[in-house]
């Protein structure tokens, strides 16, 4: 409308902040029938591990013919929906609602200023997202083509690591959508290949949870499904049942003193547990036990699924718990059991 772009821009997030974003890319076309501005800033996630930190994110409007309203589309690297369960049904480009009420909300605040109707296209692109679309969990959730575009407030919270937990709840929601009975939440890509083999589980089954057991689970309570299978290597599984919902290294090593006193309670000889005391490292706990006969991950299996049992308590669900080798064998399960 006036040929200029504000830059830095100024953007209304939802919570009443107003930012202002440094263009990294404007184009405006004013020719007969095709028409458009089109801008783009650098995606900055902080030290959130976001797959787009660094990305360009552009952002094409074009008039609509009046009366049209004001619709969205997907642009280069940006996905599109395929199968239910997401908060967009098929067919839409994957822009969230909450994105979109954002842009709705600054395009109106603009449109009211110059006196004019919000009768626009915005299209939405990230160059190269389809290639970074690929270290997501967009192919297993049904968004085909590129990248989600996600938020709530327009605000990254330091290690918040939002983006993954609602992915996890994403999956959960197709997973249920799609009719799955049972489903399988994984902490690393070894143990979801042993899990997949075990109960040959189709990949919208299967959820990438990460370090993020608690935020998989606390879901599940709310929105359950029959049979739930967790698993995880033996020093994530080993948190998981000192009752540790983060997984993440950061957030505390094993406690081998209690992974001891579990080693004594299950029988294990006073030798084998001041071992385990003393040891190293988890994985130094689980090789001493090898070498004494001992069946510690199944001890950890059992502690694991009294753990999420507890997360679990009054969902209408059979749970079981697997603890992988780093050769992606099974060493133990807990077997499915209602919690």
């Amino acid at each position: 409308m006036t040929g200029i772009f504000p830059d830095p821009v100024p953007v209304a997030l939802p919570k009443g902040l107003r930012p202002a974003f440094a263009l990294a890319a404007q184009d405006l076309v004013q020719a007969p029938g095709a028409d458009f501005a089109r801008a783009g800033v650098v995606k900055d996630a902080g030290d959130d591990p976001d797959v787009t930190h660094g990305a360009l994110i552009v952002a094409t409007v074009r008039f609509a013919p009046k009366g049209a309203g004001l619709s969205f589309r997907a642009g280069e690297g940006v996905g599109t929906v395929t199968r239910p369960g997401l908060p967009l049904p098929p067919g839409e480009p994957a822009i969230n609602p909450a994105p979109r009420a954002m842009i709705r909300a600054n395009l109106e605040e603009v449109a009211e200023r110059l006196a004019v109707g919000l009768d626009l296209n915005v299209e939405i692109s990230v160059p190269g997202g389809a290639k970074v679309a690929e270290r997501t969990a967009n192919g297993r959730l049904g968004i085909v083509g590129g990248l989600s575009i996600l938020g709530t407030t327009g605000v990254v919270v330091p290690y918040s690591c939002a983006a993954w937990i609602h992915s996890i709840h994403r999956g959960v929601d197709v997973a249920r959508a799609s009719g799955c009975a049972h489903i399988g939440a994984a902490t690393g890509e070894t143990s979801e290949a042993a899990i997949r083999a075990l109960h040959g589980l189709p990949g919208h089954a299967l959820i990438e949870m990460g370090d993020f057991a608690g935020g998989l689970l606390k879901y599940l309570r709310v929105r359950p499904v029959p049979r739930v299978t967790i698993a995880g290597g033996p020093a994530k599984m080993t948190k998981l049942a000192e009752g540790m919902l983060d997984l993440h290294s950061k957030r505390g090593a094993v406690d081998l003193a209690a992974l001891a006193a579990r080693v004594a309670e299950a029988g294990g000889r006073q030798a084998l547990t001041h071992a385990i005391a003393g040891a190293n490292s988890g994985l130094h706990a689980f090789e001493l036990a090898v070498s004494a006969g001992f069946d510690l991950p199944g001890v950890v299996a059992e502690g694991a699924w009294a753990t999420a049992a507890r997360v679990l308590k009054g969902a209408p669900c059979e749970l079981e718990t697997v603890v992988v080798g780093r050769d992606g064998r099974v060493l133990a399960s807990s077997g499915f059991r209602k919690v």
